[in-house]
């Protein structure tokens, strides 16, 4: 767009949009998958570097106290979309994407991209869905309005395939409904169709969910494409090292330091919202300091995530919070900072916690709830106060003071313990039941007690 003018409430010039007080922010969603809490610099990773999201930490702040709705992809991804305990859902009930049989998100159940859409927000959603059929249950039936990327949860980084036994036909990449081909390394092409993104003239507002796949196994970092070509199993679970996953996450940091120079190249960067985060703790290789536990524990390793939020208008930098915030807490707190709110048919359980954000209320105690088929794991987290079953053994840990979760307080704080049991039990009944199989089921010798 090379005229001056105003639409859709934006006043742009020259393919640039020039901030007004009532200008909606460009909201840039995104999410690494299985990412530790210390694997970046800026939480404590010292064995490499991740200068981008350093920085990006530097320029707006920095949560300590960052959850996941699950310590598993798609149930995440549930909550993250609607705003909602993924335990409402079929398809948030751990990990049930991928079979054909199993569901997706609902028709017409309103997502944080419909409703920014709703506001006027061109949307997009760049690399990993796994939530249901690209073709039939995909990202443009739930308010994207663009799709690149791929449909199951995982993908090589080379092949952009995912074949396990024959069971995953609609793997591949796509754009929109179609699969393509493209060469090169995953994590490049998802940088590459980002930075397209944000390149393109509209001026209309954008909403773009990054959504990697890194650093997920297979662990295959740039120029590897010799191992690629060799696994006999995606898995991947005789290989892999320390290196390798660095290089994994510096492959993703490089590519979001790209996709942040196209929103300063267009201008954009006073008036985007920046959000960083993981879909779930860490697994093997990754540093989840000072937490134990890994992906598909509710111990704080499987649990806790970074999450950094730079929104240069409203938030000063150099900031650090530890205001408790999950994923489910994103679209009522986004949605704010676009100037809309929930539907009130489909109410969230997740916080507008923007005040907070923009250092207008102070920090508060939260009350959230997990759980995960595999060992029988449950969790509740009530201010400093956790209860936790895994393996069989229930246990009541005071987080701020024992923050990996080796003191099981439950005798010498009684009451406390059984408060959080039963109301953890009450809020179970309200939530849907179990399937009789899941996929966590499937793996649960992945998912090992590291008690």
């Amino acid at each position: 767009m090379h005229a001056s003018g105003k639409t859709r409430g934006l006043t742009y010039t020259r393919g640039v949009t020039v901030s007004a007080d009532n200008t909606k922010p460009n909201i840039l969603f995104i999410m690494a998958d299985d990412l530790g809490y210390a694997d970046l610099g800026c939480y404590g990773q010292r064995a490499f570097e991740t200068p981008n999201l350093d920085a990006l930490a530097a320029q707006g702040i920095l949560l300590t106290q960052g959850y996941a709705n699950s310590s598993v992809c798609s149930a995440t991804r549930t909550a993250l979309i609607t705003g909602r305990y993924q335990y409402r859902l079929p398809v948030g009930l751990e990990e049930p994407v991928g079979k054909a049989d199993q569901p997706g998100l609902p028709a017409g159940h309103p997502t944080l991209p419909s409703l920014l859409r709703l506001r006027g927000y061109r949307t997009a959603l760049i690399g990993k869905w796994h939530l249901g059929s690209i073709i039939e249950d995909g990202p443009l039936q739930h308010g994207y309005d663009y799709f690149f990327g791929m449909s199951g949860g995982a993908a090589d980084y080379f092949t952009h395939r995912l074949d396990i036994a024959g069971q995953m036909p609609n793997d591949g990449l796509y754009v929109n409904g179609q699969r393509v081909e493209r060469s090169g390394y995953l994590t490049d092409l998802l940088g590459d169709e980002a930075v397209g993104c944000i390149e393109r003239p509209d001026p209309a507002p954008i909403f773009v969910s990054l959504h990697f796949n890194a650093p997920h196994w297979p662990w295959e970092g740039p120029g590897d494409e010799a191992v690629s070509m060799s696994l006999t199993n995606i898995r991947h679970m005789d290989g892999g090292n320390l290196a390798t996953y660095a290089r994994m996450v510096r492959s993703m940091d490089a590519n979001i330091g790209r996709v942040l120079g196209a929103i300063e190249k267009r201008g954009l960067t006073r008036d985007t919202i920046v959000v960083f985060t993981s879909d779930n703790g860490g697994e093997r290789f990754s540093d989840n300091w000072p937490f134990v536990g890994v992906k598909g524990e509710l111990l704080e390793g499987g649990l806790r995530v970074p999450l950094i939020l730079r929104w240069p208008r409203r938030i000063p930098p150099g900031g650090r919070s530890e205001q408790v915030m999950t994923s489910m807490d994103f679209l009522p707190t986004l949605l704010a900072a676009a100037g809309g709110a929930p539907d009130p048919a489909f109410a969230p359980d997740g916080e507008n916690l923007l005040p907070v954000l923009l250092g207008e209320e102070p920090p508060h105690p939260r009350k959230l709830f997990w759980r995960f088929k595999a060992n029988g794991q449950r969790a509740m987290r009530d201010g400093d106060w956790k209860y936790l079953q895994l393996g069989g053994r229930e246990y009541l840990f005071n987080l701020a003071q024992d923050a990996r979760e080796r003191a099981d307080l439950k005798e010498r704080h009684p009451g406390t313990f059984a408060r959080l049991r039963a109301e953890y039990d009450a809020w179970d009944r309200t939530m849907l039941p179990y399937p009789p199989a899941s996929y966590s089921e499937d793996i649960k010798d992945v998912y090992v007690d590291r008690y």
